[in-house]
């Protein structure tokens, strides 16, 4: 049986989903509003939701998507017993998560979220080419026009900035210096590029897009400011047989067998930027005709 942790509307989730059944395979999609309760049956670990039940040892593989598991937490009036009944849980829900995350498995729910930092010190390590970097909280050293700034965590969206609307933080040149300080700020060499590159990884394999972003102003410095009206040419796209070399010892350092890692082509050489554990690979699986979906509906 196989597990598949995702959020309710996670189009990529479905897609797999529809090649997972055109294949038989027995599966389970957990959304992140399910409450399970962790049970015994038959001397057997047993997880009940309103929605989903099963048993803990029935689990043969695991594609954690995105979203988590939440267990239900008993409480109790007791302060003393409610501290010391927290505890157990605690250790139970390790357990189990433990037990899902040995199992084979695409992507982990404790690991879903990478500290970029540490991955551009470990992508250096491996030798793969990085843009300079620096952290500040001012543009004091900033070298105007030729510095860029981007989010230092992973999710570049901010939900209900204003009432009812979401943002997106995109990277952005630096134009002005700042009369004040700010929070501590991650800024980074301007690459002139000649395109960018999404490449998919898979347990070894990958998958590359290259991305002619460049011709569009709107797209120049963020591919993701996309422009509906003139979308970015997408291509088939082949690296460097040393350049996958060192993505395949990258993530492997990083424990990670699954991602979408993007680069910049510059001349001869591959700037490595960011890996995203659970980045959108759906568009590009179809313009490329990759079939990424069945890729991952295989491996499960």
């Amino acid at each position: 049986m196989i597990l598949i942790i995702s959020q309710n509307k996670e189009i990529t989730t479905t897609e797999v989903i529809k090649w997972l059944l055109r294949m038989g395979k027995s599966f389970i999609r957990v959304h992140e509003d399910e409450i399970f309760k962790i049970k015994t049956k038959e001397k057997r670990i047993f997880l009940e939701s309103q929605r989903n039940c099963f048993f803990l040892d029935d689990i043969t593989s695991v594609w954690y998507r995105r979203g988590g598991l939440v267990f239900e937490h008993l409480h109790y009036k007791n302060e003393s017993i409610n501290l010391n009944m927290n505890e157990y849980q605690h250790w139970l829900e390790d357990y189990v998560r433990k037990t899902l995350e040995s199992k084979k498995h695409i992507n982990k729910e404790s690991n879903t979220d990478v500290n970029k930092l540490l991955v551009l010190e470990q992508a250096q390590k491996f030798g793969l080419d990085v843009p300079a970097y620096f952290l500040a909280d001012s543009t004091d050293k900033v070298q105007l026009e030729r510095t860029i700034i981007k989010t230092i965590g992973g999710n570049p969206r901010m939900e209900n900035i204003l009432k009812d609307s979401s943002g997106m933080m995109y990277t952005t040149v630096v134009k002005e210096h700042e009369d004040k300080n700010f929070f501590i700020t991650f800024f980074q060499e301007k690459i002139e590029k000649d395109f960018e590159i999404r490449s998919f990884y898979l347990n070894g394999k990958m998958w590359s897009t290259a991305i002619f972003s460049q011709n569009d102003e709107q797209t120049k410095i963020d591919f993701r400011k996309y422009n509906d009206k003139k979308p970015n040419r997408n291509a088939p796209y082949t690296l460097p047989k040393d350049i996958e070399e060192k993505i395949d010892s990258l993530m492997q350092s990083l424990d990670l067998n699954c991602g979408s890692l993007d680069f910049i082509k510059s001349g001869n050489k591959y700037y490595f930027l960011e890996v995203n554990t659970v980045g959108q690979f759906l568009g590009s699986s179809v313009i490329c005709n990759y079939s990424l979906e069945k890729e991952i509906a295989d491996y499960l």
